[in-house]
């Protein structure tokens, strides 16, 4: 029997996404450097108003309040040894939210990198990776989520070792890099490294694309990249809202939602087939993106110009598989906003 998504996609042009955890969390009170995954158990009923939240404005899949739920993670807040439980409520949540949708609901459960840095440049082992997402996976099992959602990796001994995870879980599985250095992710991953591995992969996921990075302009820029290195496996696009501004003591990611809705159909336009939003993108966004999306004929690819044009222009000249590659490097946010 296939996989909740898979169905989905069998009928569907394109699915939406959900938009962003942190953004919508701290909006509901959740302090700086507190895990958003204690949430699943003390605050329950906020966990499920932001499921359903995305669930109202059409989005067909949303990703669990896990995204940090590993035990390297959860040690800083010390709650090493409650990463079974927290991943288990936070896909159980999903689970009371799809289940009474009235429609195909993909519950999606994150899965965040471990924020370690692997051999030889750090100390994380490919075998201790795979334990530790193993065990978050499980707990997403357990929970009943459909898919394993492996979300702003930019190493890939790390997205490997998740796709290990997932087989051993026996979850079938989506997989996104973050693009924010020059169109490369932290750790050196073009587009069009990221096809390779992925298509080398003995499991490899439904879907899968690019995550948070910059800016709109620039995700889309990487996905063109995928496309254009032949896979025909279903691509994903969860952009940021914008670009962060630091105003008034905190971040505010300055995207419209009529942005967000230009973005949707450049995207879908693209090829991309599961469309949603990362940090920054609220419910209104994910309103606006719906709405271009059902009620905008398709149009030809986009070309670079089309997109800077919408959206506005690219971070850096190059996206990061030309001989102009260089540019300054800048540092990945550790968490999906």
């Amino acid at each position: 029997m296939t996989d909740a998504l898979t169905r989905l996609l069998a009928t569907r042009d394109w699915l939406m996404a959900d938009g962003a955890t942190g953004t919508n969390l701290f909006n509901m009170g959740l302090s700086s450097g507190d895990a958003p995954e204690m949430w699943n158990i003390e605050h329950p009923d906020r966990i499920r108003s932001l499921y359903r939240a995305a669930v109202d404005a059409g989005s067909d899949i949303f990703l669990t309040n896990s995204f940090g739920g590993n035990a390297s993670r959860m040690k800083l807040h010390g709650a090493q040894n409650r990463v079974h439980e927290m991943n288990r409520v936070a896909a159980s949540l999903g689970r009371d939210v799809a289940d009474v949708a009235g429609r195909t609901v993909v519950v999606a459960g994150s899965v965040g990198p471990t924020g370690e840095i692997f051999e030889p440049m750090g100390t994380m082992t490919h075998a201790v990776a795979v334990e530790m997402f193993h065990e978050q996976a499980e707990g997403l099992k357990a929970g009943g989520a459909d898919v394993l959602w492996v979300e702003t990796m930019s190493a890939p001994e790390e997205y490997k070792a998740a796709a290990e995870a997932a087989q051993l879980a026996g979850m079938p599985w989506c997989g996104t890099m973050s693009f924010d250095t020059a169109g490369r992710t932290m750790m050196g991953v073009t587009s069009a490294a990221m096809v390779e591995m992925v298509e080398k992969l003995p499991n490899p996921p439904i879907a899968f694309g690019a995550n948070c990075g910059v800016g709109a302009s620039d995700l889309l820029r990487t996905i063109l990249g995928f496309a254009a290195h032949g896979s025909e496996r279903p691509l994903i696009a969860k952009g940021n809202a914008g670009i962060p501004k630091y105003h008034d003591g905190h971040i505010h990611y300055d995207g419209t939602p009529q942005l967000m809705a230009e973005y949707a159909v450049l995207a879908r336009d693209a090829g991309v087939r599961i469309i949603g939003g990362c940090c920054g993108t609220m419910p209104d966004h994910l309103k606006a993106m719906h709405g271009a999306l059902e009620s905008r004929p398709r149009g030809p690819r986009p070309t670079l110009e089309r997109i800077s044009a919408l959206l506005g222009g690219f971070s850096s000249a190059s996206d990061g598989t030309g001989d102009d590659a260089g540019s300054p490097r800048r540092e990945r946010r550790g968490r999906r906003g």
